[in-house]
This record gives structure tokens, sequence and C-alpha cells, in this order.
């Protein structure tokens, strides 16, 4: 049986309570909104739960109670009328609001969408596993965070339960193993590659060739990039299709990180089929689920976002694309920065859905001290709430698939 936590009125609440026993789900407790504001994460409220039901509110809404539904694995549904309420749990990457007048039965309706009445826990265990997804960050020419950005979703996106790895498959700037402190000599994606191309590369070689880095989410597995931009050409797009498909049947969640360049510019001095440089990104760009495209928040960096995003629609098409504005600040953009990246990418490229990401430079220097992920040094700092938010944004677009470490480690002592 579907167990859900009430926090509504408490008028709201016995009649909700009512409607929802008699459609078959269990009101495990009935809580006022400041109450289930103030949840720790491991509250006896959330460990009995599958759901809570909250008012759209940005005064009980917080990230910190969705962070602790998410550790908790409570899925959250709320109540409210308007756009407002639905910016506010669009920003917290949930679904629409139900009306504030919505009776138990509505709310019964969006827990238990089968016929059989099922709780969400049955229905997914008993669901097909979903396939795995791989995720490709790209950003134009200029630092915008690429890098940056595909560090921090890597780490955010780990969890004990969640295999997750972590590609560099920039053939301009590698750049992760500095990042995150490791050498760059390992074997890594280039060694991945020339398996895959052998037809050898499975969960056992992917194990072997990957570097573990422990997070305080869990681990991610990284696949260092080259250690000189002159080995390019290890990169073709048959290997690297190869192994980025190996990599999406060993992990979860795979993290790409491309090169800004799109343009195939060698066709225009030979007609032969050689190789070319750009064709690492435009082949991770085209394998991928979907595209974190990375914007740098200043004049400069928004024209060239815009002119590089016209080139990534004609590579990729209708693939979707999630778009990050880095570097946020007042300075070069005035007061309203954000109000006019969001009107001047709707206007010159349609774009609407912005996630934003501030210029933190003390945390990003804590990070590049230690090389570890700016989670694991400042939990609390502005950059690390938004990325938080982008990852947590990413994870509900799809439910992850259940491909855990301990199945990959399993599956590579078989091997």
């Amino acid at each position: 049986m579907t167990a859900v936590v009430l926090a509504v009125a408490r008028e709201r609440a016995d009649a909700l309570a009512d409607e929802l026993e008699l459609a078959g789900i269990e009101v495990v407790s009935r809580l006022t909104p400041e109450r289930a504001a103030g949840l720790a994460p491991h509250a006896e409220e959330l460990r009995a739960a599958d759901a809570l039901l909250i008012p759209a509110d940005r005064a009980w809404l917080s990230g910190a109670l969705r962070d602790a539904c998410d550790r908790a694995g409570v899925r959250i549904l709320t109540l409210g009328d308007g756009p407002a309420a639905a910016r506010i749990a669009r920003r917290h990457g949930l679904g629409a609001p139900l009306p504030a007048s919505a009776s138990g039965w509505d709310v019964a309706d969006a827990l238990l969408p089968r016929d059989d009445g099922g709780s969400l826990r049955d229905a997914a265990d008993a669901a097909d596993p979903p396939t795995s997804r791989l995720i490709a960050v790209w950003g134009p020419h200029g630092a915008p965070g690429r890098s940056t950005v595909a560090v921090q979703l890597a780490a955010l996106l780990a969890a004990p339960d969640r295999g997750v790895s972590l590609v560099d498959a920039d053939t301009h700037a590698p750049a992760i193993a500095l990042l995150l402190g490791l050498t760059d000599d390992g074997p890594g994606i280039a060694a991945a590659c020339r398996r895959a191309e052998l037809g050898l590369l499975d969960a056992a070689e992917l194990s072997r060739l990957a570097t573990p880095v422990e997070t305080a989410a869990g681990a991610v597995d990284v696949l260092v990039g080259i250690n000189r931009p002159a080995r390019w050409p290890e990169l073709t797009a048959p290997r690297l299709h190869g192994a980025l498909e190996a990599c999406r049947q060993w992990s979860a969640v795979t993290v790409v990180d491309v090169a800004a360049s799109l343009e195939a510019d060698e066709e225009i001095v030979s007609d032969l089929e050689g190789l070319r440089r750009n064709t690492a990104t435009l082949t991770a760009l085209r394998c991928a689920d979907r595209i974190v495209a990375v914007a740098s928040a200043d004049p400069l960096g928004i024209a060239r976002f815009v002119r590089g995003y016209a080139e990534l629609r004609a590579e990729i098409g209708e693939a979707p694309v999630t778009v990050a504005v880095n570097k946020v600040r007042p300075g070069p953009l005035g007061i309203d920065a954000r109000g006019q990246i969001r009107r001047a990418l709707d206007r010159f490229s349609g774009i609407r859905d912005v996630h934003f990401l501030p210029f933190d430079p003390r945390a990003l220097d804590a990070a590049a001290l230690h090389a570890r992920p700016v989670a694991d040094v400042s939990g609390r700092a502005a950059f690390t709430v938004s990325m938080r938010s982008l990852a947590a944004a990413l994870l509900r677009d799809e439910q992850p698939p259940a491909v855990t470490r301990r199945a990959r480690r399993r599956g590579a002592a078989t091997a």
C-alpha cells in the first residue's frame, strides 16, 4: 500500500485523509507545512512514506526539504494554483502542481496512475529496468566552465546504488584529470577506444581502465582524457561510439565532457574521408540522451553561446538540451543579470528554461585547492546549491536505471 505524508492545513488534511484511505492509500502522518519544512533527512515520517503532499509555496518548499526527500526516496507532490506555484515547482525540478482544491481522489490518481492500484515502490520494482543514460556537457569557446560543470554533475549524480562514470572526450583541452588530482598518464578513454575497436571492451575492462574517485555522495569512475592534444586521432568516431555504448551498459549515468568546436572544416580542404579532430565531440553529442549546454554569463559569452547553439541544434536535431548559464554575477550585465540573459536567450535562440549557476570564487577556489568536487569541500555554497538543483532536474527528467556498483562488480567478476 502506498504511504503518504500530508503537509497541509489541518482542515484540508482531515478531508484528504478520509478520501485517500477510501482510495487505498495510507496516510502515515499529518503535519503542518511549517513542520514539514523542517524535517530532518532521516525523520521517521519520511522513512515510512512513499510521497509527501505540500503546498507549492516558497515558505515551505525549500531545497533542504527537497534534498531530504531525495535521500529518503520520497516523491513530492505539490498543491497550488497560478503561474507562481508552477514556477516554484519547476524550480525544484517537480512536476506541475495539482490544483489547490484537489480532492483525495485527484491525489490518488497522481500517486497511482496504474489500474492495479499497487504502491509506487511495487510499481518501480515490477517495471522493466530503463536503459542507462548518457549526458554530454558542451559549451562554446571562451571557457564557460564545461569541465567544471561535468565534474560537479557526476559527483552529485553519484549514489551508493547508482553507478556513475565520467568520461573526458575533449580532444582540444582535456582537464578532468587535473581538476580531480588524477594522473593523466593512465589508460582512460584512449585505451577504452582501442579495446572497443577490437570488440574487447566490457564491464571488466572498463573497471580496469577507469579510476574510481570517492565523493561525498558515492564513487565516480573516471575515464581520463588524452594527456597530449596531439593524440586526438586515437578518438575516432567508430572507436568512441563503441566506448560510449559500452559505458552505457556499464553505468546508470555516464557524463561526457566534450570540446567546444562543432565544425568539420577538414572537409573544406579534402574530399577524402579522413581523421577529423572534432569527430569526438560530434560523436558524443549524437550518442547523448541529453545535452547540458553551458554558457558564460557575460555579453561575449552569451553572444558566443547563441551562435554555437544554432550549430549545436543543426548537428543534434531535436535531442533534449538543458541550458546552464555559469558565472552569473551583476558586474558585466548590471543588476538584473538573470533577466537580461533570459530575454536574450528567448529572443535569439527560443530558450526559455534556463538554470543559473552563480559566480562563487571562494567555493571554486577551495575545490581547486583540494582537487575535489565543489560539493565535497563547500556543501552549502551557492554554486553547490544551484548545481544540486540542476542535477535533480536531470534525474527527474527520467528515473535513473537500476545499474548499481555492486551489479557492475559482479558482472566484472564473472566476465
